[in-house]
C-alpha cells in the first residue's frame, strides 16, 4: 500500500506535547557538530537508489538504507530520515544503526499489522502474533533513534468497540509499534514518539534507554523482560471504545526474569491522559505478565518472570487508580483453569509520586530513600552510560 495514503491515528491529539525538531544534512541544513551521515532516506527521492549526493547515499525507503548498511560496523551507521510517512515493516539486524529524523512529528515510521492478522504469503503461514507484528523490530546491539515517530496504525478502537458476537472482531488486537528482541542491547531513544494502543512498546531483551520521549497506548502498552530506563518521558494513556471495562487500561506489564535486578524503571516521568475520554481512577500502573514458556514438563506461564516496574518521582494524573496495581492470569501447568498472579508477588514499587493519581496505601508499596539510591542510570545500565 502506498505509504502516502496512510494517516496517523491520533497524532494530532497529542501533538501539543511534541516540541522538539532538528535540521538534518540532506533534508535541510545540518549543524557542524552533527556526525557524518551515511545515508539519507527521502520518500520523494526519484534518483538511482544508493547514489551519493552531497557525501551521503540517497534512498527512497528505509528498508533500502538498512539493506545497504554494513553487516558488522563497529561505528555508528547514521541514516537521516526526511519528513514523510514511511509505511514499512522494518527489521534491524545489523549493529550500530542510528536513525535520525528531520522532524519528530513529520518523520514517521508506520505499519498496521496486528497479532491476529493473517500474514502475507511472503512471510509464511499463520498470523503475525504479538512477537512478530511490530512496525519496527530490533535484534542487534547499539541501535539509536532520535527525533521521529514510530507507530502502529492498526485501528484498535474500531475493533475494541465491536460486540463479542461480531464475526469481524478479533480477540488478538495487540499491535506493537516497536519491539526490542533477542540480540538487542544498548538501544537508545531520544526525543521519539512511540504510538499504539495495546502492546505499543515491547522491550523484551537487553538494556534500553528512553529520554524525552512520548509513549502512548491503553492496555499493557509498555511490557516485556528487558532492562529499560525511561527518563523525563511522557507516558500517555489513550481512550478506549469498549464499554463498561475496569480497569480501563494498564501502563506496564513486565515479565522481568528473577535473575535480573531491574526491569522497567521510570525516572521523573509524567503519566498523562490523552484527553478527557480517559476517565479518572481508570488506569492501573501495571500487572504481572508471565508469558507461556516451553519446559520439559509442558508449556505454562513462566514461574521465573517476576516482573519489575518502578516509578520514581513521577507525576501521575487522576486516571491512575487508587489500587495502582492489578493481577493477571497465565497459562496453568495442569488443568483447564488459568493461574492468577498477584501484584504483591511481583516487584512493583513507587517513590515520591506526585499529582492527583499519587496515593500511598498497602497495595502501592514505597521504596525507602536507601533503596532508591540504587536506581541511578549508571547503576541501572551497568557498564553502559547512554549519552
Amino acid at each position: 500500500m502506498n505509504h502516502k495514503r496512510r494517516h496517523t491515528l491520533g497524532l494530532g491529539a497529542i501533538a501539543p506535547l511534541l516540541t522538539h525538531s532538528i535540521l538534518l544534512n540532506g533534508c535541510a541544513s545540518a549543524p557542524a557538530s552533527v556526525p557524518a551521515t551515511s545515508a539519507v532516506v527521502d520518500a520523494n527521492y526519484i534518483g538511482p537508489s544508493g547514489a551519493v549526493v552531497g557525501g551521503a547515499a540517497r534512498y527512497q525507503t528505509i528498508h533500502q538504507a538498512l539493506d545497504a548498511a554494513p553487516e558488522h560496523s563497529s561505528t555508528p551507521w547514521r541514516i537521516e530520515l526526511c519528513k514523510g510517512r514511511y509505511y514499512e515493516k522494518l527489521y534491524v539486524t545489523k549493529p550500530n544503526i542510528h536513525l535520525v529524523g528531520e522532524s519528530r512529528n513529520a518523520s514517521v515510521i508506520t505499519h498496521d499489522a496486528y497479532a491476529g492478522q493473517t500474514k502475507p504469503t511472503a512471510f509464511g503461514s499463520g498470523n503475525w502474533t504479538t512477537g512478530r507484528c511490530a512496525s519496527l523490530t530490533v535484534s542487534a546491539p547499539g541501535f539509536s533513534v532520535e527525533n521521529m515517530t514510530i507507530e502502529n496504525g492498526y485501528d484498535y478502537l474500531a475493533n475494541d468497540g465491536k460486540l463479542a458476537t461480531d464475526p469481524t472482531r478479533t480477540n488478538d488486537p495487540q499491535a506493537v509499534a516497536l519491539m526490542l528482541t533477542r540480540g538487542s542491547d544498548r538501544a537508545r531513544f531520544k526525543n521519539v514518539t512511540i504510538m499504539g494502543h495495546q502492546d505499543t512498546l515491547f522491550v523484551d531483551a537487553g538494556r534500553s534507554y528512553f529520554r524525552d520521549c512520548l509513549i502512548s497506548g491503553g492496555v499493557d502498552f509498555i511490557f516485556g523482560a528487558g532492562q529499560t530506563v525511561f527518563e523525563a518521558c511522557d507516558i500517555v494513556s489513550r481512550p478506549r471504545t469498549k464499554p463498561n471495562v475496569h480497569p480501563f487500561g494498564y501502563v506496564t506489564a513486565p515479565s522481568t526474569q528473577i535473575t535480573e535486578r531491574y526491569g522497567l524503571v521510570f525516572l521523573r516521568c509524567k503519566l498523562l491522559k490523552e484527553n478527557a475520554n480517559v476517565p479518572s481512577n481508570s488506569t492501573a500502573l501495571g500487572r504481572p505478565w508471565h508469558p507461556a514458556v516451553n519446559r520439559l514438563d509442558g508449556r505454562y506461564a513462566d514461574p521465573d518472570a517476576i516482573g519489575s516496574s518502578v516509578f520514581i518521582e513521577c507525576f501521575m494524573d487522576d486516571h491512575i487508580t487508587t489500587e495502582g496495581w492489578y493481577s493477571m492470569t497465565g497459562q496453568q501447568k495442569h488443568g483447564p483453569d488459568r493461574t492468577v498472579f498477584y501484584p504483591k508477588d511481583s516487584r512493583f514499587f513507587e517513590y515520591r509520586s506526585i499529582g492527583p493519581g499519587a496515593k500511598i496505601n498497602q497495595q502501592r508499596r514505597q521504596l525507602s530513600d536507601e533503596q532508591t539510591a540504587g536506581y541511578t542510570v549508571a547503576k541501572l545500565m551497568r557498564d553502559w552510560l547512554p549519552q
